[in-house]
């Protein structure tokens, strides 16, 4: 009894063992597979990225990779054939024909690499805001392709700018998850700070008011317009304070409010007070806008007089409130004179006059 049960129990541990076993020596000399499409990140293509379980020679690298961001094709008898020269056989090719190769990659558009040139000069050397710099590049500036692993962001390490040469140079490092050192890109060119002007769209007149097809958007040099640029919503509707040509920036001292009354023309003359209110035809001697004093000549009376422009054709003359004489040169009030009383001693006696009996 003993016996038979020692057997069994050797028998058990004879059958695990080989199980174990077994297990461990079907992983270890598991077929090499093909795989149909592969993906790198590297710049090359290594035995471990074109089939699986490749054992000791996974890292051996094979071929180069295809450009940044490319796709390749190898046809499967010559990934096969280059598998020999490493010792590497009786791989599964599962009838694949030919095996596509992904390089992996990182995109910088160039719109994105002008934003962070303009975003490392905002603000430096008396530039403005990063959104109103114009930048113009030594060389066109193109999307790149980097290495999937520089996954850092576009890092300014040395910005330089002169403002009187308008001259940029800029540095920028991207950092890698690879631990390899970190790639650099430098860029060169002028910038300049722009602003929004009101620009004519034709030569206008001296004294002409401006409408609104006449004045377009557009964004210049500030260097150009300076501080008193003028906008489009404050240059319509105003005059010319005179000549001007097509394409030029406004300035707010080229403009004044328009006339709203000229020299020789007739216009209203207004009297107004309390109580009153009268119209008078006149003629203006010179010209003016709202709130400017101004000569008309009454045509009635043929005086000149002066008054203020208050719309188109109007002028409103005050009407003199009538002089009241100071307070010292007013008349005294009349007072009446009464008879001073007659101071009467306690002791004395009044007399009483009696008739004679």
């Amino acid at each position: 009894m003993v016996f038979r049960s020692l057997l069994l129990a050797t028998s058990l541990l004879a059958a695990c063992a080989t199980t174990a076993l077994g297990q461990t020596l079907d992983e270890v000399i598991a077929s090499p597979v093909l795989r149909a499409n592969v993906t790198v990140a590297g710049d090359v293509v290594r035995i471990g990225d074109v089939i699986d379980n490749a054992g000791p020679a996974a890292q051996i690298a094979i071929y180069r990779a295809p450009d940044l961001g490319t796709v390749g094709s190898l046809s499967a008898a010559k990934i096969i054939a280059t598998l020999r020269t490493h010792q590497v056989i009786g791989v599964d090719t599962r009838n694949i024909q030919d095996v596509t190769i992904t390089r992996l990659s990182r995109s910088v558009e160039a719109k994105d690499i002008e934003t962070q040139v303009a975003l490392a000069l905002e603000h430096r050397n008396g530039l403005g805001d990063a959104a109103n710099l114009s930048l113009t590049f030594d060389r066109d500036v193109q999307s790149l392709r980097l290495d999937a692993a520089n996954s850092g962001a576009l890092d300014p390490i040395s910005v330089r700018y002169d403002p009187r040469s308008t001259r940029f140079d800029v540095t920028f490092s991207i950092g890698n998850d690879a631990n390899a050192a970190v790639t650099k890109l430098r860029f060169t060119g002028s910038a300049v700070e722009t602003v929004e002007a009101a620009v004519l769209a034709r030569g206008v007149d001296s004294k002409e008011v401006l409408k609104s097809s006449d004045v377009i958007v557009e964004r210049r040099p500030k260097a150009e317009v300076g501080n008193d640029v003028a906008s489009r919503d404050r240059a319509v509707g105003m005059q010319a304070r005179r000549q001007l040509r097509a394409g030029q920036a406004l300035r707010v001292s080229d403009l004044t409010k328009p006339d709203l009354v000229s020299r020789d023309q007739a216009v209203t003359l207004v009297y107004e007070s309390a109580g009153l209110y009268l119209t008078i035809r006149g003629k203006a001697m010179e010209a003016g806008t709202e709130g400017d004093v101004v000569n008309v000549i009454n045509l009635q009376s043929k005086r000149t007089v002066s008054g203020v422009v208050v719309g188109r054709g109007q002028v409103a003359v005050s009407v003199p409130a009538p002089r009241l004489p100071p307070a010292s040169e007013a008349a005294p009030a009349k007072t009446s004179e009464a008879a001073a009383p007659v101071a009467v001693a306690a002791n004395e006696q009044v007399p009483v006059s009696r008739k004679a009996e």
